[in-house]
Order: structure tokens, then C-alpha cells, then sequence
């Protein structure tokens, strides 16, 4: 005897033996039962999730005899009398399967509907099933349009498509629609072991999972790739096997890179990437399995306190979920399923698997990329990262003089000649022209007069008019609150705890009061005044200190005493030490009293603002 596939030795003969629709069942079972049995049933669903069978088994409920020969409709068929044999083998001659997609015709559906007009023969009910009834034409559909509503009360019609949203909408509202679903993993992995015991064939739980994971909710997908791993493995079922036969991605390359990814490390992404390549494992399924398992690490995040998973990768799963912020998360799964869409518009699909896995750790938030480690600057102060907010400075008022770099010279520019590379200046050899340790100034920019101007009138202490302009003071009134907030929001640009709008609220506003557990601060800008807003900066204080405040109050008024106005007057009087240090400068006052030089207006920068800092 010829051997006969499991997922046709397996198909379920009655509605006890249908696994994953139970929906389906318990409908159709109590429309039975009660003898509310409607003329036209259409059976929706993916492939391989149960249509046709649905159909055949009730065409056996609604002409089973019993085994006795004396039953009626029944839902649960003997399986035993003549009527559903017949169904089960494809010969009785009551129950009609039509292939819409090789009969889609006006004239096939003509020479089915001709046989509407003979009651039944051997059987209760005729039973016209018609498979993939969305490939049918317009002329068909509307040939069986009034047979379909109003046929003899012997006539049951049972229509199953895998795309509804192409059968009309005439057709679907004189049927009862019945969809059904893809089966979980877990459904699946179920059954097969039950089939494979059965069987006696031996089967790795991790095998199992695998097959019912790339059967993507069909279970004669699953049955097929059983049978394919039994030939493949020679009657043995190895997790191993499985995964070298299905092309799939082993966990442990996925749960790497998401690691490496987690810890920024660039280099560590390109390897495993090309260890991929190598073994020649799918990108696909790479990119695949990083969604699923970033899914999961979205889940727990969201529900921290779920019961442990018997899958022995749960707790790898869940260090990854606590290693990335829940918003990367999101990130990395949206790019990961966008990136395996664009696999196929690449001439390479490893190069795009390594393009979308750096796209990954571009999009990783400033300061956890490898290499973003800060610079120590003199004074003990330490440098932000690039683009993060400058160093936070408090004014003279307040503070002690400012921690600045050693001093720097101030090149001059000689009507004869330009310097190709910065000189030790004249005056650094005597002690007068040494300048305060505590301030330096950026090297300014001369201009050699024309000879036929005036030259330009010596710089006193007072400045030039432009450079005096530009080196006024904020005076900015200051108190023991401002003090506290600045020295808070400080902490958290230095943790890198808050960014973008939050960053903002935090610079922007002014702490004015603080009483059980509630701080009130106080916005110039409306914008700002957003409760999501608010609530992650109450986060970010919160998992800095513990003597955080339990509530935050953000109100509209004039702001006083804010770390952005205490920014801006610290720059400015840097600016205006800047501007003297240049202005009371012997060298650059000869420079202007013999020729007629003049410093660029707008030249004279403090020196952490000329270095970029």
C-alpha cells in the first residue's frame, strides 16, 4: 500500500477531532443540535486551517444514518454508515466539491446549478461545496445569485475562499460566515506530538516548536514539514536537523545581536552578521526572529510581573527586555520588520541584513553607542558628549570663579606676513603681559588698516563700541530654590536621563515651591506645559534619587531663576572677560596704535565656545 501523507491520514473526521477552531465548532454543533440549519455557509481562513474539512464533516452531520441505520442530524457523525464513508473517500454522490480556480466559469456553474432541481439520492441533503469560490467571475457569481438565496429545501451550499474581500458583497450577505483562525505555535505543537506518538517517531520539544513557528498557523503546513524533517532526519525528529532543513536562524545568533545591540558594540554586529553570511542562514528569518523576540521582550516590559515561560530562552528574553528602555524596544522591532521588506530591493540580501543591524544602532539614543565615553577637561569638569547641552555653569554671583584651561596666546597678524602656524607671542617673556590664570580668550582676528584710512583710534579698557555691545552681563536674581533645581537638573543631563521636550522643560523652568513630596515649577512657554512631559521628567527624577519629589506641578508665569537663564548669563560674562582680555591687551593696543590694525567685530569668542565645547 502507497503511504498516505499526515496531513491526509490525520485529516479530522468529526468536530471532536478538530483542534484550534473551536469557535467554529461549537456554532455549527449547536446549529445542529437544534436543527437551525442555514442553506448557504461561507468558510473563511488562511490556507490549511480546516475549510474543507469543515465542509465535509458537516455534509456527514447533516446525512449520517447512525451506525444503527436509523440516525438523523446529528453533530457528531457515526463515521461508520454508508453515507460517511462515502464522504470520507470523495463518492457520494449527494455531496458535490467544486475548484473554483480551474471552473470559474458561467458554464460550470450552470451545469452545477442544473443538478439543484433533483432531490438527493441516497442522501437527507445535496451539499454543493465550491473551493476558492473568490476566483469565480462577476457572470458566475450572478448566475448563482438567486439559487444561492432561495434554493430547494434539500440543498445546502458551503462556499470556502482564502480571500473574502473578493467575493461580492451580494454573495456574502446570503451566507453564514464562519472564519477561521491560524492556529498558535503552541496548538500546533501540540497536535504534532500527539501525531508523532502516535507515529512512534521520536521529536524534540525544540524541534516541534520550530516546525509550528514556520507552519505560520496552518496545521497541513505543519503535517507537510513533519513528514519533510521525518525524511530528513531518518525517522527522527533532532532540533538540530530541523533548523539546518528549514534555513532557520538559531536563537543564540538572534539573542547576540541583540546584545551587542543593546551594548552599542558596532564591531560585534558586523561579526555576528558575517557569521550569518557564512553559515549561510536566511536574513529573512534573522530579521524574522529579531521581531519575535523583541515582541516578547515589548510584552514583558509592558507586564513585568508575568509568570515564568517553560521555553528554555524565556530568561535570556527577559535580561534583554531590563538591558533596553521599552522606546528602543518599540524602535528596533519597527525597523526590523520594515528592514526585512527592503531585503529584496537590495543587489545583496547580507549586505542589507548589515545595513538594517546598523540602521538599528544609529538609532540607539546619544551616550550608549560604543565610544561615547566624555573627556576629562581641565579644571575637573567633565565635557557632555557631542550635541548633548553645554556644560552647566553658574554665574559669578552665585559661584567662584570658573574652572577654564590653561592660558592662550593671542596670535597677531604683522603687516609683512601671516604666520603659517601659531608663534609664541612677544609679550609671554615678560611677567606684565602674563594674563590671569582664571580667564582666556579665544586669539582674535586683526585687520591691517588701509593706508589711506584713519587709523583706527587705540583700544582702551572701556572695548571698542561693537565688542561692548556684544559683552553685556545678564544679571539674573538668584535663590535657594533656583539653587536646588539647577543642582538636580544638572544630575539628569549628566545621567542622560532626560532629552528633547523633557530637556527643555527641565532648563526652562524654575523651581518655585517644594512641600510634601510637590514641586511646583513655573514655564514662560506653554508648549512646555505637557503632562507626558512632565510625567517623564517625574521618572527621571525619581530613578536619580531617591529624595525625588512624588508629584510635579508645572505652571504658566515669568521664570526668574532657570538653568537655561543661569547658562546665558555665565556665557555672557565669559564673553565680556573675553572682550577685556583682548581690549587691555599690550601687544594688541600697539598693534592698533602703530598699524592702524582693528579686531574684527564678532572675532572674540570665550575659549570653550572657540573649541566646541
Amino acid at each position: 500500500m502507497s503511504y498516505l501523507v499526515l496531513a491526509r491520514k490525520y485529516r479530522p473526521k468529526s468536530f471532536t477531532e478538530m483542534v484550534g477552531q473551536q469557535h467554529v465548532v461549537q456554532a455549527l454543533g449547536n446549529a445542529l443540535q437544534t436543527q437551525r440549519l442555514h442553506h448557504a455557509y461561507l468558510f473563511t481562513g488562511t490556507r490549511g486551517v480546516g475549510k474543507t474539512t469543515v465542509s465535509r464533516i458537516l455534509a456527514k452531520s447533516l446525512n449520517c444514518l447512525g451506525a444503527d441505520g436509523q440516525g438523523g442530524i446529528t453533530a457528531q457523525p457515526c463515521g461508520v454508515c454508508q453515507a460517511c464513508t462515502d464522504i470520507d473517500v470523495g463518492r457520494f454522490v449527494d455531496y458535490t466539491e467544486l475548484d473554483a480556480a480551474s471552473n470559474r466559469g458561467v458554464d460550470e456553474i450552470a451545469q452545477l446549478l442544473e443538478q439543484a432541481v433533483y432531490k438527493p439520492v441516497v442522501g437527507r441533503f445535496k451539499v454543493f461545496m465550491i473551493d476558492e469560490v473568490h476566483m469565480l467571475t462577476n457572470t458566475a457569481f450572478n448566475a448563482m445569485l438567486k439559487t444561492l438565496e432561495e434554493p430547494p429545501e434539500y440543498l445546502k451550499f458551503v462556499l470556502a475562499t482564502t480571500d473574502p474581500q473578493k467575493v461580492p458583497a451580494t454573495v456574502l450577505s446570503r451566507c453564514l460566515q464562519f472564519n477561521l483562525r491560524p492556529m498558535a505555535p503552541e496548538t500546533m505543537v501540540e497536535h504534532l506530538s500527539g501525531v508523532l506518538a502516535t507515529e512512534q517517531i521520536p521529536a524534540e520539544p525544540g524541534a516541534l516548536r520550530l516546525l509550528a513557528r514556520a507552519a505560520r498557523g496552518s496545521m497541513r503546513d505543519a503535517l507537510s514539514l513533519t513528514d519533510q524533517a521525518i525524511a530528513f532526519g531518518s525517522g527522527r525528529l533532532d532540533e538540530v536537523g530541523v533548523r539546518q532543513m528549514l534555513g532557520s536562524v538559531d536563537r543564540s545568533h538572534v539573542l547576540g545581536l541583540l546584545q551587542a545591540l543593546a551594548a552599542g558594540d558596532g564591531r560585534a554586529v558586523v561579526a555576528l552578521s558575517e557569521t550569518l553570511r557564512v553559515n549561510g542562514l536566511s536574513a529573512a528569518s534573522t530579521l524574522e526572529e529579531m521581531s519575535m523576540v523583541l515582541q516578547r521582550m515589548a510584552v514583558m516590559q509592558a507586564v513585568p510581573d508575568q509568570a515564568e515561560s517553560a521555553d528554555p530562552e524565556w530568561a535570556e528574553v527577559a535580561a534583554l527586555a531590563t538591558q533596553l528602555p521599552a522606546d528602543e524596544t518599540q524602535l528596533l522591532y519597527s525597523l526590523c520588520v520594515h528592514g526585512r521588506a527592503e531585503l529584496g530591493l537590495a543587489p545583496d540580501e547580507y549586505a542589507a541584513l548589515t545595513m538594517v543591524l546598523l540602521r538599528l544602532l544609529a538609532f540607539k539614543k546619544p551616550g550608549h553607542a560604543a565610544g561615547a565615553a566624555s573627556t576629562e577637561r581641565a579644571g575637573g569638569a567633565v565635557e557632555p558628549p557631542k550635541k548633548s547641552p553645554p556644560e552647566p555653569v553658574v554665574s559669578s554671583a552665585t559661584a567662584g570663579p570658573l574652572a577654564l584651561p590653561p592660558a592662550v596666546t593671542v596670535s597677531a597678524l604683522r603687516p609683512t606676513a601671516v604666520a603659517p602656524a601659531p608663534v609664541l607671542p612677544p609679550w609671554q617673556s615678560e611677567p606684565e603681559h602674563v594674563r590671569a590664570p582664571d580667564v582666556q580668550a579665544q586669539p582674535p582676528q586683526l585687520e591691517h588698516a588701509d593706508p589711506e584710512q584713519e587709523p583706527a583710534p587705540p583700544v582702551g579698557r572701556a572695548g571698542s563700541a561693537p565688542a561692548a555691545a556684544e559683552a553685556q552681563v545678564l544679571v539674573l536674581p538668584t535663590s535657594a530654590l533656583g539653587e536646588l533645581w539647577a543642582g538636580w537638573v544638572q544630575r539628569l543631563l549628566a545621567a542622560e536621563l532626560i532629552t528633547a521636550l523633557v530637556r527643555e522643560l527641565a532648563m526652562q523652568s524654575e523651581l518655585v515651591a517644594q512641600q510634601e513630596g510637590l514641586w511646583t515649577l513655573r514655564v514662560a512657554n506653554q508648549s512646555l506645559q505637557h503632562p507626558v512631559s512632565t510625567e517623564k521628567l517625574l521618572l527621571a527624577l525619581q530613578s536619580l534619587d531617591a529624595a525625588a519629589p512624588r508629584q510635579l506641578l508645572v505652571e504658566l508665569g515669568p521664570v526668574g531663576d532657570s538653568l537655561a537663564k543661569r547658562l546665558a548669563a555665565a556665557q555672557a560674562e565669559r564673553q565680556q572677560q573675553a572682550q577685556q582680555i583682548i581690549d587691555n591687551d599690550p601687544f594688541v593696543q600697539e598693534l592698533v596704535r602703530q598699524w592702524g590694525a582693528r579686531v574684527v567685530p564678532g572675532s572674540i569668542k570665550p575659549w570653550s565656545q572657540a573649541v566646541g565645547a
